[in-house]
């Protein structure tokens, strides 16, 4: 029987959602650094990068506080789903085949998990 509360599943889902655009800013960051520290340090999207992730691992902590591991953390991987998603819009990167496949076996995964889980 799963003891994971639906809002434990929200919160780690939420965390994947944050966590997806502190990877599309650090990868924006990325292309803006410059040979100095004082460049990262003054890296705004690089910045903005961390604190998306920072929040997503506050987020994460309330999700798995109540909830069962092995069900929550395979949730993980749907930041893996909207980066894919932000990644083509914001910096045009195309989808392919390969990502599609991916995509699919993210997904199929979770599923299986879930289902595990009951």
């Amino acid at each position: 029987m799963n003891n994971t509360p639906f809002s434990s599943m929200a919160w780690v889902m939420g965390a994947s959602f944050f966590g997806s655009f502190g990877a599309l800013f650090l990868k924006i960051g990325a292309g803006k650094i410059q040979r100095s520290i004082a460049s990262l340090l003054t890296n705004w999207r690089l910045m903005l990068g961390i604190s998306f992730y920072l929040f997503s691992s506050v987020l994460f902590v309330f999700g798995v506080r109540q909830g069962e591991l092995s069900v929550l953390y395979p949730m993980v991987s749907l930041g893996s789903v909207w980066t894919l998603i932000w990644s083509r819009i914001v910096l045009g990167e195309p989808f392919t085949r390969a990502k599609f496949v991916a995509l699919g076996m993210i997904l199929c995964g979770m599923t299986l998990i879930g289902l595990g889980a009951r």
